[in-house]
């Protein structure tokens, strides 16, 4: 899984000035290291971190996750596909909620 994008984080660029520490985190630590580990490939990371994200109602991060699953090759397919089967793991106004931000998203 070497060939794989690099994955970086933006935590500096979009927060960096008001929550320094917490933005060195996310790029250091969540997307330099983690993201980037060998033993699970990023279109792998993009689809569990969107199920995560979908199951915790969490749509403003959704929204840059949705966008960082299609550059790591999950299709807009696969991920209507992923939240529609959520409904009924996660809760369908969750669901809702989640493919409300993926029609916004794709649509962008």
């Amino acid at each position: 899984m070497t060939d794989q994008p690099l994955q970086t984080g933006g935590g500096r660029r979009t927060l960096g000035d008001f929550a320094p520490k917490l933005a060195e985190l996310t790029d250091d630590v969540l997307f330099e290291d983690v993201w980037n580990r060998p033993e699970l490939a990023a279109r792998d990371r993009s689809l569990i971190t969107v199920a995560a994200l979908v199951a915790g109602g969490d749509a403003d991060q959704l929204r840059f996750h949705l966008g960082r699953a299609k550059e790591n090759g999950v299709t807009e397919t696969e991920l209507i596909e992923a939240i529609t089967h959520l409904a009924f793991y996660a809760g369908w106004p969750k669901a809702m909620t989640a493919i409300t931000t993926a029609k916004q998203v794709f649509a962008a």
